[in-house]
């Protein structure tokens, strides 16, 4: 692990369905996200993922590479750029930005993103995690 490591990327194509089974596991039943009718009244002109839909592939990314010390311990910001829609196919990716000794331990921050098809951001962020 050192600053410029690229991390490996993590690619999902969203569609409503899943859409409609992050509301059952989140809870959240925004008409934004399940109601097409009911989108195509707002800004987005139709549903939209939930956005933490998508930061949900960054914390795979995190996993895959850290895994027990992500889960126990890994931080995440981030902020949404721009909505995900169904079709969208979303890439997660990132590089190390900062390694720093904090005794027996190493604290890793990265530079975190999801991508579009379209190479657009639609989130960008930062984590750290402090590995054994």
């Amino acid at each position: 692990m050192k600053v410029g490591d690229l991390l490996t990327p993590v690619t999902k194509r969203v569609t409503q369905e899943k859409i409609e089974k992050y509301a059952q596991a989140s809870g959240d039943f925004n008409p934004l996200h399940l109601d097409e009718k009911f989108a195509q009244n707002t800004i987005f002109k139709g549903t939209i993922a939930h956005g933490l839909l998508s930061v949900a592939y960054i914390s795979e990314m995190m996993t895959n590479w850290l895994g027990d010390n992500w889960l126990e311990g890994g931080e995440l910001e981030v902020t949404f750029l721009l909505p995900v829609r169904p079709g969208d196919t979303v890439t997660a990716g990132g590089k190390v930005i900062n390694c720093i000794k904090e005794g027996p331990l190493k604290k890793v921050v990265c530079e975190v993103y999801c991508m579009n098809q379209k190479g657009e951001l639609v989130i960008k962020g930062t984590t750290s995690c402090l590995v054994k």
